[in-house]
C-alpha cells in the first residue's frame, strides 16, 4: 500500500478521537483497535501488508495516543470504549465494517460485534480472546480495586505528568514491554509522547492504568460470544497474551473459550512471536489476516458487484 496515511479526527462530547486512515475512499472499511496503553501506531507496520482494496481506520482509543482524555470523574472500561466505536462509526457513516483488534482492542471489537452483530462483516482478534472472564470469586475484589484506584487519584490535587528525555521515555516503555523491538518502541512513541517544557511526557491518561471496573463472568462471556454473527479469525502468538495474563486465574478459561469458537466454525491459528508480533514482525501475521479479509469480505464484494 504505497499511499501515506492521513490523520483522522472525530469530535466526541469531551474532545476528539484521533487516528490514521489508509486506503481508497471507497474501500471496504476495516476499523483497527489497539491494545491497552498503546495507540494506533500499533498497526503502522501491518496495514501496508494487507489487501489494498480495503480502507483501514486505526484510532487512538480515548485516553491513548493523541485522543482526548475522558472528563474528570469518568472511568475507562469496555462499554465506554464500545460507545466510542459507535461514535466513530456513526461519524464516518459506516453501515457495515470489519474490525481488527489487538489485545484490549480485540475485547472491545468482540463486544461491539456482539452488541451490533448486524454491522460487523468480519472480526480479527490479534492475541486476544474476545471475552476473557474474571473468576467469579475475584470479580468484587477487582471492581473494588478499580474504584479505589480511581477515587484515590481524584483526591490528588497535584496531577503533573512526569517529564522525561526521549531516551528515558523509550527505556520506560521498553521496561514495561520487554519484547518490543527498538523500532516498535519508536513507532509507539510517535503518538505516545507529547513535547512539554523540559522534555517529553507520555500522552496517555494515567487513569487507563487502573483496573477495569466492568467485569464479565464465564456465563456472560459465552453468551456474548454466541451473539457474534461475523466471520471470526483469532491469531494467537505462541509466546503472547496467554503467558502475560495479569490475573492468573483467567488462564484456565482460555482453552475452553477457544474451543467454543472452533465449535462455531470460527478460525483459530497460532503465529510464532510475542504479544506484539503484529507490530514487530507483521509479515508473520499479515498472510493470515489478508487471506481472511479476501475470503470473508472482498470475495463478498465481488459477488455483490456481479449481482
Amino acid at each position: 500500500m504505497a499511499e501515506q496515511a492521513t490523520e483522522l479526527s472525530v469530535p466526541v462530547p469531551w474532545g476528539e478521537i484521533r487516528g490514521k486512515v489508509w486506503g481508497p475512499d471507497r474501500g471496504r472499511p476495516v476499523l483497527c483497535l489497539h491494545g491497552w496503553a498503546d495507540n494506533c501506531g500499533s498497526f503502522s507496520t501491518l496495514i501496508p501488508l494487507l489487501p489494498k482494496e480495503c480502507r483501514y481506520v486505526a484510532v487512538d482509543l480515548a485516553g491513548h495516543g493523541l485522543s482526548s482524555h475522558r472528563p474528570p470523574g469518568a472511568f475507562y472500561s469496555s462499554p465506554e470504549y464500545v460507545a466510542d466505536v459507535c461514535r466513530v462509526v456513526d461519524a464516518l457513516q459506516l453501515k457495515n465494517l470489519s474490525i481488527i483488534g489487538h489485545s484490549m482492542g480485540g475485547d472491545i471489537a468482540a463486544m461491539f460485534a456482539s452488541l451490533f452483530p448486524e454491522m460487523v462483516e468480519a472480526l480479527v482478534l490479534l492475541d486476544a480472546f474476545g471475552f476473557l472472564p474474571t473468576d467469579t470469586t475475584e470479580i468484587s475484589k477487582v471492581m473494588r480495586q478499580g474504584m479505589d484506584e480511581t477515587l484515590e487519584y481524584e483526591k490528588k490535587t497535584e496531577k503533573k505528568k512526569r517529564v522525561y528525555t526521549y531516551e528515558k521515555a523509550a527505556e520506560r516503555l521498553l521496561a514495561a514491554n520487554p519484547t518490543l523491538s527498538e523500532q516498535s518502541v519508536n513507532i509507539l512513541l510517535e503518538r505516545g509522547l507529547l513535547q512539554v517544557e523540559g522534555g517529553f511526557a507520555f500522552s496517555r491518561d494515567l487513569r487507563v492504568n487502573f483496573k477495569n471496573v466492568i467485569r464479565m463472568s464465564w456465563e456472560q462471556s459465552l453468551e456474548f460470544q454466541a451473539r457474534i454473527q461475523a466471520s471470526l479469525l483469532v491469531v494467537l502468538a505462541d509466546s503472547g497474551f496467554d503467558r502475560i495474563l495479569s490475573e492468573p486465574a483467567q488462564s484456565r478459561f482460555t482453552t475452553t473459550l477457544l474451543q467454543c469458537l472452533r465449535d462455531r466454525n470460527h478460525t483459530v491459528v497460532t503465529a510464532p512471536g510475542d504479544h506484539y508480533v503484529h507490530l514487530s514482525k507483521p509479515e508473520v501475521v499479515a498472510p493470515f489476516v489478508s487471506d481472511f479479509l479476501r475470503s470473508k469480505v472482498l470475495s463478498r464484494s465481488i459477488r455483490e458487484h456481479k449481482l
